[in-house]
């Protein structure tokens, strides 16, 4: 199986973790037999409560869409003047910000998330897959994660603050910060012109399938944003949700301790199958595993699924098992 993270070369295999479709299809059991470790989401995710009917029932309004970004600045930090957009997830953002304006020269620092590559790519730029955060200078749109996927790398802000007056625009993928919102830029961008932070429900908050992210700080890209998205981006039920869930401040700091502690006992785990950390961050971890296929496979056949990576065969990345007895499945998998 195709890994979905571009390698130095920037070359993408978008095939993305999570599809156990296929994963059945190949190894066997029905999907409540597998504990998805493919992905970044929160296995204990935030508790959604029952919806209204009219949430269901009416087309999102406006005070709707509003309420919801007013939500995402409080949470994320940033200034009440931020401009922000909800979107159908991050990548509702990365699908559109390269056809915001005319093509031109994209850098993109790598290892990385493929979809920025390949919305680059099909728009017509010319990309070009970096490894250090100062090769980006000059290019027209840079594009950093931070935290990055997979290997959990990160800038400092002011670092990213200052390479964003070396280039037109300043994309930064922060769709794993919520668990780290130190690393975040979202409290500085009420000064930062020409930078572009994408931010997502789904990993954080264990609610991929709402769909819900948020494009925040430029004016003049979050206007061009809102035109492209055109009318209703998000549904009513993905606003309320996200609403009431970045405004529970309490489980979201119940969250950061539990992660934080939760992150040494997987690695733990691995340093016990002789695996050696690569990086990470709280919601997945990269090791050096030798052999990716054998490994992959060797859990598979205790009905756990993870990531490896065409670029790197000797890399597999977990997420953080959700109830104790997923813990105890994974640990006697590693035995």
């Amino acid at each position: 199986m195709r890994d979905h993270e571009s390698g130095p070369g920037g070359e993408p295999g978008r095939i993305h973790g999570g599809d156990l479709g296929a994963v059945i299809a190949s190894h066997g059991g029905e999907a409540a037999d597998w504990i998805d470790l493919s992905t970044g989401i929160n296995r204990v995710p935030w508790p959604v409560p029952a919806l209204p009917p009219a949430v269901l029932g009416n087309l999102p309004g406006q005070e709707a869409t509003e309420a919801c970004a007013v939500a995402a600045r409080a949470a994320y930090g940033a200034a009440a003047g931020v401009a922000c957009l909800p979107v159908a997830g991050a990548q509702a953002a990365i699908g559109l910000v390269p056809r915001l304006r005319p093509p031109g020269r994209a850098g993109i620092l790598s290892p990385t998330y493929t979809e920025h590559a390949a919305a680059f790519a099909a728009a017509g730029w010319q990309v070009t897959a970096v490894g250090a955060l100062a090769d980006l200078d000059g290019f027209d749109v840079a594009v950093v994660a931070n935290p990055n996927n997979p290997d959990g790398r990160r800038a400092p802000a002011a670092a990213l603050l200052a390479q964003a007056r070396r280039n037109r625009l300043l994309v930064i993928d922060e769709s794993f910060a919520d668990a780290e919102p130190e690393v975040s830029v979202c409290p500085a961008l009420a000064e930062a012109p020409g930078v572009l932070v994408l931010r997502s429900l789904g990993k954080f908050y264990g609610l991929a399938g709402l769909r819900l992210g948020f494009a925040l700080g430029d004016a003049g890209e979050i206007d061009r944003l809102r035109a492209a998205a055109g009318p209703w981006p998000v549904s009513g039920p993905a606003l309320f949700a996200g609403c009431l869930a970045l405004g529970d401040a309490d489980w979201a700091a119940a969250t950061r301790r539990r992660l934080a502690a939760e992150t040494p006992r997987l690695d733990g785990l691995a340093w016990g199958a002789g695996w050696r950390l690569v990086g990470g961050t709280r919601l997945f971890r990269l090791y050096h595993v030798g052999d990716a296929a054998a490994a992959q496979a060797r859990l598979a056949d205790a009905r756990i699924w993870s990531r490896r990576f065409a670029y790197a065969p000797g890399w597999l990345r977990l997420g953080l098992p959700g109830s104790e007895p997923e813990w105890q499945r994974l640990g006697e998998a590693l035995a």
